[in-house]
């Protein structure tokens, strides 16, 4: 009676499957099942491994001893003026990336959207910030800034802006300004490519229509263009702002952290905690604290520019 109810239910169960889902997708799904098993294996258990390290006290240097501690490390992170030091840095590196990288990318996108001799070079020639690698992005940033021999003492001192060679990343001062630097200048060109395609999705009848009506450039652009770009502008500031906050090559290649502790952020805190300190516990706590702060970032940046659109 059971394997008669079995083979019964069998066609019921394969019956529903195949009106939800029609061949072509079904297929699609037989292909991505390999996809999302390494995913799952790689990506998922690495997470769920990690929050569970979080929850014990592991230092290698006491590997025999692996208390378990709860949130305590959680606790004692949000207790610790170190971390909220370093939280500040990275709010400020980030706004500075975030508004950089829009307005340049604003101006960029206006730019090739106009039509000029030579408009797809220089569009092709935009993207090749975008494409070096980061860890080449560093070490050039790395050599323009060099007080010894950097491009950028050579230029301004040629050009009388400065009367000696400047340590510039020995300022902490400047030390966060000039990585934010470093990172606009990869970030600008994949910018203006999502701001210049929701800029093309514009109708031309609305430019056309506001001529009409007697509209100059500056209120074509704040009445027709800037309205259209909410889209493209939440897209570049949810991407920038993840970039800036998890950021760490950076900060790697070029201070490790200094002078001092003027680019000590958050992301450079999760890799001296866990690498150097050799907390796992800990350094797997700051990481999700980490993680959750892009995502509340995010979340709140969709929630204010996404009801508007």
């Amino acid at each position: 009676m059971t394997a008669q109810a079995e083979r019964t239910a069998a066609p019921g169960w394969r019956a529903r499957l195949a009106r939800r889902f029609n061949y072509e997708e079904r297929s699609a799904l037989l292909f991505l099942l390999p996809l999302a098993v390494v995913l799952c294996a790689v990506a998922v258990f690495s997470i769920g491994y990690a929050f569970y390290l979080s929850l014990f006290r592991l230092k290698l240097t006491q590997p025999a001893r692996v208390p378990f501690v709860g949130a305590d490390n959680y606790i004692m992170l949000l207790r610790d003026p170190t971390f909220w030091s370093a939280v500040a840095r990275t709010a400020y590196f980030a706004v500075v990336v975030v508004v950089a990288t829009t307005i340049l990318a604003l101006l960029v996108a206006l730019l090739l959207n106009e039509t000029f001799r030579g408009r797809r070079l220089v569009a092709a020639l935009l993207l090749v910030p975008w494409a070096i690698p980061s860890v080449a992005n560093g070490l050039m940033w790395k050599w323009i800034y060099n007080p010894d021999y950097g491009a950028l003492n050579g230029a301004l001192l040629q050009l009388g802006i400065i009367g000696r060679y400047i340590v510039w990343l020995g300022d902490p001062g400047k030390t966060l300004l000039l990585i934010a630097n470093a990172l606009v200048w990869k970030e600008v060109p994949l910018a203006a490519i999502l701001l210049l395609v929701t800029m093309k999705a514009v109708p031309a009848d609305l430019y056309r229509a506001a001529k009409v009506d007697g509209a100059n450039v500056c209120q074509r652009f704040l009445h027709v263009t800037l309205p259209t770009l909410r889209a493209g502008f939440l897209l570049v500031v949810v991407f920038v702002s993840m970039i800036a906050v998890r950021q760490f090559d950076l900060f790697y290649l070029l201070t490790e952290g200094g002078p001092g502790d003027a680019s000590s952020v958050a992301a450079w805190q999760v890799y001296v905690e866990s690498f150097r300190n050799l907390s796992f516990g800990t350094g797997s706590a700051l990481a999700y604290l980490l993680a959750i702060a892009v995502f509340a970032l995010s979340w709140v940046v969709i929630r204010a520019l996404g009801r508007r659109l």
